[in-house]
């Protein structure tokens, strides 16, 4: 018997699918990341828990997030986007619905680990496995759309729940934000991303993932990844304490790291020149140095004002490639057969780094005196990641 290989998505079709991802992806990151900063304190208040006992619900999620991303990976690999983003939904639904309604600390933290699950089948690793195997060669020109405007999640979900808290208790604007999640996104996973799961493509029967993940170059590559995410997030949430060292008043520095947002977003806009340019190696080292450059000039540069605007706008530039080069560090050296299942692995590292960068910042400043020398230090540990990078290329790619 002979078996038909699955039909491409028309133009169409592919248009559909992105369409769906971009607005799901706004919506996942905003309920699911970035509503909890802005309701952490009213929480704390509310409850009487400690805003300390409240990230740490949040950070536990985005432990389980990461471990929970290598099964969504093999899952994806073998079923497709449509019900593992689907289940991944409705699951982010109850997940929200145990947050609002938490009477214990004990349950809040079960809540969020519903939640963390969730996050492995919603945020970018299910998105980036979608877009990369259906646009497959035109995967960067999708890649880079999504990532654009799901950019756009704390633009619009931190002032909507910021808004929602000044008319309801958090609990109800959990709610409210359960009920937009669920709405927006369950519907579109299940009817959006309809369409045949490409095979796989060639060499992929003869291609063992496990044999690739224990591979040198794979486990450079996720070292670098792991070391590069923990250095670009931890500079990241850990800007305006810097700053306010130098000398800028909560203001301006909020400002800063406001325009750090908008060079992230515009950097993402050169990758596909990058991509053009370069080999996956050079590429990655050319990110990461990129990045080491500029926060050793935040560590360095007192000051005035305008310079470090700028610097942290380069500095956003850097951070914004590098979450494509992450998108596309798999299917650059191994080929897209078995993206899920090694981006999985790949991305578990980043997803630990931003659990634990906003504690290792702040425990850093106290022990080595100021922000400056933490972002020092940080600078290094991004060299050693481009440094990692450099031998995280197969010697025989895989097509």
């Amino acid at each position: 018997m002979i078996t038909r290989p699955a039909a491409a998505l028309t133009a169409a079709g592919l248009r559909r699918v992105l369409a769906v991802l971009c607005g799901t992806e706004i919506i996942s990151w905003g309920v699911l990341y970035y509503a909890l900063p802005v309701l952490a304190p009213g929480i704390a208040a509310d409850t009487g828990w400690a805003v300390s006992t409240v990230i740490a619900a949040f950070s536990t999620g985005l432990v389980v997030a990461a471990v929970a991303g290598i099964p969504v990976g093999r899952l994806l690999d073998r079923w497709g986007p449509r019900p593992v983003m689907t289940a991944g939904s409705v699951l982010a639904g109850v997940g929200v619905v145990g947050i609002a309604t938490a009477r214990s600390p004990i349950a809040f933290f079960a809540a969020w680990s519903v939640a963390g699950v969730a996050m492995a089948g919603v945020l970018y690793q299910p998105a980036f496995a979608a877009l990369t195997r259906w646009w497959g060669p035109r995967s960067v020109t999708a890649l880079t759309g999504v990532t654009l405007l799901a950019g756009l999640a704390s633009t619009v979900f931190a002032p909507l729940t910021a808004t929602l808290a000044e008319h309801l208790s958090w609990r109800q604007t959990y709610l409210v934000l359960a009920v937009v999640l669920v709405v927006g996104t369950v519907p579109a996973h299940a009817f959006g991303l309809r369409g045949a799961w490409p095979d796989a493509g060639p060499g992929a029967a003869e291609q063992d993932p496990g044999a690739v993940s224990r591979s040198r170059a794979f486990v450079l590559l996720v070292a670098a990844v792991g070391l590069g995410s923990f250095a670009a997030f931890a500079v990241l949430v850990n800007q305006v304490p810097l700053f306010l060292e130098r000398g800028m008043s909560t203001g301006a520095a909020a400002w800063a790291l406001g325009l750090g947002g908008v060079g992230q977003v515009l950097g993402r806009f050169g990758y596909r020149w990058l991509s053009a340019a370069t080999g996956a190696g050079t590429r990655t080292v050319l990110v990461l140095g990129a990045g080491a450059a500029c926060t050793g000039a935040l560590a360095a540069v007192p000051g005035p004002v305008p310079l470090l605007i700028t610097i942290t706008m380069l500095t956003g530039a850097a951070r914004g490639i590098f979450t494509l080069l992450q998108a596309t560090a798999i299917s650059d050296r191994w080929g897209s057969a078995h993206y899920g299942r090694l981006g999985g692995i790949l991305g578990a590292p980043a997803m630990l780094a931003t659990a634990l960068a906003p504690w290792a910042g702040s425990a850093l400043a106290d022990v080595l005196g100021g922000y400056p020398p933490v972002f020092a230090l940080l600078a290094v540990v991004a060299v050693v990641a481009a440094a990692l990078a450099a031998g995280s290329v197969p010697r025989t790619p895989t097509p």
